[in-house]
């Protein structure tokens, strides 16, 4: 019996069993988590293949390729880029002989994930540069004879759009199925809610939509009902992650079981959806349970299950904090790449977040964010620290500056911030008010940044305020303090530091630093007089210039800030290239500074967040 097209098999009510996690599974089996998944496809076909012959086992019947990350960008970080065509088309056909092997009737859909650099104006990437790349792995794709597209993992709606097009230009026979992963609030990094996602996706001419990622079973299938409600005529998919994902001993776990997946399969059947499988963390026993569930009758009975809290949620709420990522990073000797970002001037954080994602993306570690920089008018920076943590999972540092604010202000402002989950702080004195938008504005203070930092590791992390009173449960602050290791007078700037760390300083943001040996002389003083070397991990100040009269403002008029003249000439002789020539300077920087410092602590000029990105790709290197 001739087995039926893709698109014949999508018109039969049961839905299309999907396979499970690729990449999770090989790390979790001794890949080494520096390896490229894809380059396996090269390498190790049979590891490969080894996987799809269990999810077929398992019931699936649709398998995807292991080609997520196998685009010109992605494939660059492996020394790869020149073989997409060869890496994805061995991608197909390791399916393709798997399912031969099997005896099975199942398809094969072509992989592919985000670009990973974003789009311009966000990201990096122009448009025709992505249009171009998407249909490159594509080709190899059609070549190794896939039966459909998948395009998964997408945040940008414009990405995801731009892709689909450019598989209807490079392969228009391939049926698509495109999916978006969406933020634990049910929207999508840029703020869209599953319903617009639904329309656009079904208007772009995607044969089936969905969602894949995210969270667990229980948002999957939040998200796939708004979904069906705004595009009803449309085919869905369900691909979710086995919960959210945990940190547990520095891996990454995830905890919903294979009977729980079972039990969604059928719940996700009932909600409409076409293809049902599972993302990262999903295994053969969560797709043999699912597949399991799908052949069981269904019972008129079964209703789709309401998560509520577990009455011990007050009790696990109060257990204590574990450390930040970062200072995990810190205590474990890793470099640390940091980044400042300015809050925006009003109450959209869109580009704020889509140049989070693009500076993720770059290998940043940590995002800095500024309290009011040069006293201007911004944003609350607890605001976006806070949407930043929850859209972009990444952690970042608040910066605190002490002036402006009394002893009560601070002290409800440290706990709010906590609150909001935020657990890294930079202390420091903050800009005069008379510089900025409201010379007039209050600019008193009741307290120092160095008692600053004693108030948040020596009170409020012990459980108590200022004034001993206690608190409830202790707070979970890391924090840093500002250094500046080229200095008129070393031994005053030592003697600050020196009390910064006696009231449990964590690590330091020193200024930007152009001229290395400047750096080593403050290390070799701070030695000379305290005996010891500085123990205090610093993530040192790299300023990408901008221009050669953005060069002079610093070296004129910005204390603490020295540039060598060779640098000045540097950007005066690269005219219209000052910007790439400051990228330049900053990187051969990094590369003389990384073994004085614990980490790089990048500072984008006037927002120029692509530039830095490139700093911070640089980073990878000097690492």
């Amino acid at each position: 019996m001739t087995t039926p097209s893709f698109i014949e098999r999508l018109a039969h009510p049961e839905p299309i069993l999907a396979d499970g996690a690729m990449g999770t599974l090989l790390t979790n089996n001794g890949i080494p988590l520096e390896a490229t998944i894809e380059g396996l496809n090269l390498s190790h076909p049979e590891t490969v293949k080894a996987l799809h012959r269990a999810y077929l086992e398992a019931g699936a019947e649709l398998i995807e390729t292991n080609t997520f990350g196998a685009n010109r960008y992605k494939l660059a970080d492996y020394g790869l880029e020149d073989q997409v065509s060869e890496v994805n088309f061995a991608g197909a056909r390791i399916a393709r002989e798997a399912v031969e092997a099997s005896g099975r009737a199942a398809y094969i859909a072509g992989s592919i994930g985000p670009l990973g650099a974003g789009l311009q104006p966000y990201g990096r990437i122009r448009a025709e540069n992505a249009a171009a790349a998407f249909s490159e792995q594509i080709a190899g794709l059609l070549a190794g004879g896939v039966d459909a597209l998948l395009f998964e993992t997408f945040t940008d709606l414009s990405e995801l759009k731009l892709a689909i097009e450019a598989a209807h230009q490079t392969a228009p026979a391939l049926p698509i199925i495109a999916e978006m992963t969406f933020g634990r609030d049910d929207r999508t990094i840029y703020g869209y809610l599953p319903g617009r996602i639904a329309r656009e996706l079904n208007d772009a001419g995607a044969v089936v939509i969905g969602v894949n990622c995210s969270g667990g079973p229980a948002q999957i299938a939040r998200v796939l009902t708004a979904m069906r409600e705004a595009a009803p005529e449309a085919k869905f998919s369900a691909m979710p992650n086995a919960g959210y994902p945990q940190n547990v001993g520095g891996r990454t776990m995830y905890t919903a079981s294979a009977d729980y997946f079972g039990d969604y399969a059928r719940t996700f059947r009932r909600l409409g959806a076409a293809i049902i499988g599972g993302c990262c963390g999903t295994t053969p026993a969560h797709i043999a349970a699912m597949h399991g569930a799908l052949e069981s009758p269904e019972t008129t009975d079964e209703r789709i299950a309401v998560i509520r809290p577990r009455e011990d949620d007050e009790r696990i709420s109060q257990a204590p904090d574990r450390p930040s990522e970062l200072s995990h990073r810190l205590a474990t000797g890793q470099f640390v790449i940091s980044v400042e970002m300015n809050p925006p001037r009003g109450h959209n954080f869109e580009k704020l977040l889509a140049s989070a994602k693009t500076l993720v993306d770059a290998g940043a570690t940590v995002l800095n964010i500024t309290d009011s920089p040069t006293s201007r008018m911004r944003s609350s920076p607890w605001a976006a620290c806070h949407a930043i943590e929850q859209e972009v999972s990444i952690e970042t540092i608040l910066h605190f500056p002490t002036r402006g604010r009394n002893m009560l202000r601070i002290q409800g402002d440290l706990l709010g911030a906590h609150a909001l989950g935020l657990r890294n702080i930079f202390v420091c004195m903050g800009d005069p008010t008379r510089i900025g938008d409201y010379p007039t504005a209050m600019d008193n203070y009741d307290i120092v940044p160095s008692g600053l930092i004693k108030l948040a590791k020596q009170r409020l992390n012990e459980g108590a305020d200022q004034a001993g009173n206690s608190i409830g449960q202790p707070t979970s602050f890391t924090v840093g303090c500002a250094l500046n290791m080229i200095a008129d007078d070393l031994d005053k700037e030592i003697d600050v530091l020196r009390k910064k760390i006696t009231n449990g300083a964590d690590f330091a943001l020193a200024q930007a630093v152009f001229d290395p040996a400047r750096a080593e002389r403050f290390l070799l003083r701070y030695e000379e007089l305290e005996g010891h070397p500085l123990e205090l991990p610093v993530l040192i100040g790299i300023l990408p210039l901008y221009s050669l009269r953005h060069a002079r403002f610093l070296h004129n008029e910005v204390p603490g800030i020295v540039i060598p003249e060779a640098i000045l000439k540097r950007i005066e002789d690269a005219g219209e290239d000052a910007p790439q020539e400051g990228v330049r300077v900053a990187q051969a920087l990094l590369r003389d500074l990384k073994d004085l410092a614990r980490g790089a602590y990048i500072i984008p000029s006037f927002g120029h967040y692509s530039l830095a990105a490139q700093v911070v790709d640089a980073v990878g290197v000097t690492r």
